[in-house]
């Protein structure tokens, strides 16, 4: 069998609208340190072009409120005072970081917004000429624990327990932010879009065609060959691979997706794609499985309303949960 990964492919409409006094406008540019696409279906391209504007304008907002490397964000306040004192923080990051932990809960810590006090002793940059030793691993996850995570809602503090500890939100950052804008945008009255945050995606509305959004899942190996196609309604998708990025020690593969748990990178799966109605579940939940391996995961998935995984193994073989149904006829 063909080696699959989960890559996402957009069945795209032209300018030209098939639906009276519609176009479908689109940007692309980077923000978050990622490249965000954002297409949109408006009464006409001005309009739909001062929406992207506005969709910019949001998610720059949130970046500036979780960036661990921005010194003057509310996440970095947190970190500096990492076993020294409390933090008030606002509703939002508050709530965030609340919803955080409880996914934390529900994977066993293989998600983890602590996992930025790793020691990064792993180099996927070809810089590595030997592999860390047991020692180094189990040091290098020291300070890794949502449960040193201390939350006040009746203060709305944050305290993290450990000195050295650190938050980021790198698994969820960006589904967090594709949610936002989507809300923002559907509360100014845009029609359909599509928020495309590298892959981690969410949608509203339809194609200016009255068609669904649809997603392909492709082979890496030759994109333009698609072996199933997916609709997205109202819904969101977020992928996990490592399929671009790992290293090779004695014949044995690392990926760069480390267990915060132990500090090993994951084995067993090349990709994740997670589906479910809010991009920021998503993105966490696709980091998690990818994590807890194929058999864990999707059993954990099967255990949520409303979510649905695909997974593909080491051995380039496609499972999935069992609300998904591969549509192969397109």
């Amino acid at each position: 069998m063909k080696p699959y990964a989960v890559i996402f492919l957009l069945l795209t409409c032209t300018l030209l609208s098939a639906q009276e006094d519609l176009v479908t406008v689109s940007k692309a540019l980077k923000l978050m340190g990622t490249r965000f696409e954002i297409t949109l279906v408006a009464q006409n391209e001005d309009i739909g072009y001062i929406a992207i504007n506005e969709a910019i304008n949001e998610i720059t907002r949130i970046e500036k409120l979780i960036s661990s490397w921005d010194p003057e964000s509310e996440t970095s306040l947190i970190n500096r005072n990492a076993g020294r004192q409390p933090v008030k923080v606002s509703k939002e990051l508050f709530s965030l970081i609340e919803r955080a932990k409880k996914i934390s809960e529900i994977t066993d810590g293989a998600f983890d917004i602590s996992y930025a006090s790793m020691d990064n002793i792993w180099k996927f940059n070809g810089q590595m000429k030997k592999l860390p030793t047991k020692n180094e691993i189990t040091a290098s996850v020291a300070k890794i624990g949502y449960q040193n995570i201390i939350l006040d809602a009746d203060k709305g503090t944050v305290f993290l327990k450990e000195p050295g500890m650190r938050l980021a939100f790198g698994a969820i950052g960006k589904g967090y932010a594709a949610d936002k804008t989507k809300a923002l945008l559907i509360s100014k009255g845009v029609i359909g879009g599509i928020i495309n945050a590298s892959g981690d995606l969410t949608t509203w509305g339809t194609k200016h065609s009255g068609e669904k959004w649809m997603v392909g899942l492709t082979n890496p190996l030759d994109k333009s060959k698609v072996f199933s196609w997916l609709p997205i309604i109202e819904s969101s998708v977020a992928t996990s691979g490592n399929y671009e990025k790992y290293i090779v020690f004695n014949d044995e593969k690392y990926s760069h997706i480390i267990d915060p748990r132990t500090g090993y990178p994951t084995k067993g799966v090349q990709s994740v794609s997670v589906f479910a109605k809010n991009a920021e579940l998503c993105d966490a939940l696709a980091t998690a499985v990818f994590i807890m391996g194929r058999d864990s995961g999707i059993h954990l998935i099967n255990q949520l309303e409303g979510v649905e995984v695909v997974v593909v193994d080491d051995a380039n073989d496609i499972h999935k949960s069992s609300g998904i149904l591969l549509d192969t006829s397109k």
